[in-house]
């Protein structure tokens, strides 16, 4: 992670431009280790207000906080917490992802879920809503089009015979299974 400092209407003193690196440098732990992430904070003095305005950009990020405060060093300890609630979500979606998909989680930091959360039973609901255009396709086509993505369970089609939408699905066997409108 690059961490760009920005000062504005104000001197900087050594120990503020320290307190602010070694904060900000903190937030590296809430970062996937592969990820390329640049950090931008612009520190602000207008009149009595001190404003923080910090954005993280990178690999499957983009991140941005705001706070201001009569005290620069205050201001920072609190763009700094809304930063780590935002990192945390952030981080928790990617594991949920990479869950999904079966993929490994070593490039994230372990999860560590309190015992109260994993006895607590969740209930099925509506994770992903996908938008499908069917493409019209005979039957062979569409057969052989899903048997090459095997990463799919189900795949919208137009049949082209008889105009009518078709869903082909993947049994648990392995075969594949055909639902037609009535």
């Amino acid at each position: 992670m690059n961490i760009a400092l920005t000062f504005k209407n104000f001197e900087p003193s050594d120990h503020l431009r320290a307190y602010a690196t070694r904060r900000f440098d903190k937030l590296r732990r809430f970062l996937p280790k592969s990820g390329n992430v640049e950090m931008t904070a612009v520190l602000t003095v207008d009149k009595f207000r001190h404003k923080a305005d910090v954005q993280f950009s990178g690999d499957y990020i983009s991140i941005s906080a705001q706070e201001q405060s009569s005290d620069m060093y205050a201001t920072v300890d609190m763009v700094l917490d809304k930063l780590e609630t935002q990192l945390k979500r952030h981080a928790e979606r990617l594991k949920a992802k990479k869950r999904r998909s079966g993929g490994s989680e070593r490039d994230f930091p372990p999860d560590n879920p309190s015992p109260a959360e994993e006895d607590i039973p969740r209930k099925p609901g509506l994770i992903t809503a996908e938008l499908v255009e069917p493409k019209p396709l005979f039957m062979p086509e569409a057969i052989l089009q899903f048997e090459q993505r095997q990463d799919d369970v189900v795949f919208v089609f137009l049949n082209a015979d008889d105009s009518r939408i078709n869903i082909l699905y993947r049994r648990k066997n392995g075969d594949i299974g055909l639902i037609t409108p009535g």
